[in-house]
Parts: structure tokens; C-alpha cells; sequence
């Protein structure tokens, strides 16, 4: 036997050695079997929220960072012959300025504002009344349901009954004719005036809805105990929407104002089907996505694309204005309580 086999057998003759042994081989079975055992979860974390990035990337960074790249080109057809595309440089947004972009804009603040005004009022009403437990609406569900229904109508149905409606040989006009209000029918779309409030009325039946909800879910968030301590110390309804209710739905409401904005601005489908397009009367109902359409239409692809951005722009400005100059107010309380 040689030395080493020697040595060996001496050490495994010694209970401490082998108990050592045994031990260092089990530690290392246990070790082998918690790795096979174990779950790595946050790979599946990874693996469910990667269908959002990848369907993102594709419809929405792709198009937008190449909107974004297209609109330093002109690339536009003339009649069966295409232009480009060729570098212009800024020479795209210059030719957007020097149209009547600025008017467009004024167009759409404009009817949003008719919309929004009354909608957000409304909505503030309807949801301080369902969500008052001293009023006790009965049939809530009911007419919770009823609120929310036209905004699942499509636009194109609601722009095509209000135009059917308010033609000049219409319900309406017939209606005022026999209770001799009117002597002959109105032609309303033929008034700058009628034509923004039809379409900013539409625009407030289908959306009333949505943000009533929106405005009740944020009421209920608020803790009943602060509006029974109010009401034992005497507060009045009114202070205590004013006082308690408002300032603890500021949040909500600057997410409304916000969302609806940017709807605002991007209004399109109702005043492109009740004018067919043309933003009658003499293109003061014309909003920028419409400015938008008319280049995409004629595929002036380099124009469209500098309107896009320059909107894109502008809508980024002015939400970020709102939520600075409202949100400032309220984190400063709520950081000094």
C-alpha cells in the first residue's frame, strides 16, 4: 500500500474526519436541491410585461420618432409623379407658420372650451349628488348606466344623427316651424356660431359621462369621516364641497382637465363628418387634425409630419403648464400638513 492510500485510511478511521465529510457532502446535496427547487419569479415579471413594450416600440416609438425625422423632408405627389423625399431642413415648419395653423388653433380651443366648461360642471354636479349618502338616489345603477351610454356611440353616429336633426328640413327646424317660433327652417351649419356649439355639444354628451364617473370614483376615495365632521360642526353643502370635497379632488380633476385637453386638441372624427370635411362655415370649425388629414389626404407626407410634431409639441407644453401650475399648489399643502 502506498504512503498516500496509507494517510487516507488513517483519516477516514477518525470519526471527527468523517463526520466533516458527511457534512460537507450534504451541504452541498441541500445547496443542488435549493437551486433546482427555487423559482426565479422576476423573470417571469419580465416575461408578462414585455408584450407592452414590444407592441409600443412597434406602433407607437417607431412611428412617432419617424414622423418626427420625415417632417425635414418634402415628399409629396403631384398628380401621378412623387416629389422626395428630399432634405429641407426646417423649411416644412416655416411653411406650416406661414399658413393659418394659428387660426386652426383658435378653432379648436375654442369649441373645447364651449364642450368642456359645461361637461366638467355637470359631471362635478351629478357626481356630489350620487355620491352623497344623505340623498340616497334611489335607481344610481340605473342612471349611472344612462350617463356613461353615449360614450359608447361612435362619433360618426352621433355627428350623422345631429346633422340629420338639425338640417334645414330636420325634427328641429319642423318642431319650431309648427310651435311658430321659427317661419322657415334654419340653415345651422351655415353659422360660424352654430356650427362650434353643435360641435362642442356633441362632444360634451359623449364625454359627461366618462368623467362623471371618473369624478365619483375620486369622491369615494375620500374619506367619509372628514365629511361627518364637517357636518357636525355645521357646516353648510356648499362649504362643505367647496372646503373639503374640491380640494381633495384636485388630483382628479387635473387628470381630467388634462385628458380632456389633449382630446381637445386633438378633435377630429365630429366636426370632419358634420362639415364634411371643409370646416364650414369658411373654415372656422377647421381644427389642426383636420389642417393634419388635408396634408395626409393630398400625401404631403413632409408637411403632415411637421404639423404632427409641432402639435405633438404643443400638447406636451400645455399639459405640463396645467399640471405644474395646479399640482405645485396642492403638493405644497400637502407637504406643509
Amino acid at each position: 500500500m502506498s504512503k498516500e492510500n496509507q494517510e487516507k485510511s488513517t483519516l477516514m478511521q477518525k470519526p471527527e474526519v468523517t463526520n466533516k465529510l458527511e457534512s460537507n457532502v450534504t451541504s452541498k446535496d441541500a445547496k443542488k436541491n435549493k437551486k433546482v427547487k427555487s423559482i426565479q419569479y422576476d423573470r417571469w415579471g419580465y416575461f408578462f410585461i414585455a408584450p407592452f413594450f414590444i407592441v409600443y416600440i412597434i406602433f407607437s416609438l417607431i412611428p412617432l420618432l419617424s414622423t418626427f425625422f420625415y417632417s425635414f423632408f418634402e415628399n409629396y405627389n403631384v398628380g401621378l409623379t412623387t416629389v422626395g423625399p428630399n432634405w429641407v431642413g426646417l423649411q416644412n415648419y416655416f411653411s406650416v407658420f406661414k399658413s393659418d395653423i394659428l387660426r386652426y388653433t383658435g378653432n379648436t380651443i375654442i369649441m373645447w372650451i364651449i364642450g368642456f366648461v359645461p361637461q366638467i360642471v355637470i359631471s362635478l354636479l351629478l357626481a356630489a349628488c350620487f355620491t352623497n349618502t344623505e340623498l340616497k338616489i334611489k335607481g344610481q345603477q340605473f342612471f349611472k348606466t344612462v350617463i356613461y351610454m353615449p360614450n359608447l356611440i361612435m362619433a360618426s353616429a352621433f355627428s350623422m344623427l345631429f346633422f340629420t336633426l338639425f338640417s334645414p328640413d330636420g325634427p328641429i327646424n319642423s318642431i319650431l316651424i309648427k310651435a311658430n317660433v321659427i317661419t322657415e327652417g334654419i340653415r345651422y351649419l351655415t353659422y360660424t356660431s352654430w356650427t362650434r356649439v353643435l360641435v362642442a355639444a356633441m362632444n360634451f354628451l359623449m364625454w359627461y359621462g366618462n368623467t362623471t364617473i371618473l369624478l365619483m370614483a375620486g369622491i369615494m376615495g375620500i374619506d367619509e369621516s372628514l365629511f361627518e365632521a364637517a357636518r357636525i360642526d355645521g357646516a353648510s353643502p356648499l362649504q362643505v364641497f367647496f372646503k373639503i370635497t374640491l380640494p381633495l379632488l384636485l388630483p382628479i380633476l387635473v387628470y381630467v382637465l388634462i385628458t380632456s385637453m389633449i382630446g381637445g386638441i386633438q378633435m377630429f372624427d365630429v366636426p370632419q363628418i358634420l362639415t364634411n370635411g371643409e370646416g364650414n362655415p369658411n373654415r372656422t370649425s377647421m381644427t389642426l387634425i383636420m389642417y393634419l388629414n388635408k396634408h395626409l389626404y393630398t400625401k404631403n407626407y413632409g408637411m403632415a409630419g411637421a404639423v404632427s410634431v409641432l402639435t405633438f409639441i404643443v400638447t406636451g407644453i400645455l399639459s405640463g403648464l396645467v399640471y405644474k401650475s395646479t399640482m405645485s399648489q396642492y403638493s405644497g399643502k400637502k407637504g406643509g400638513n
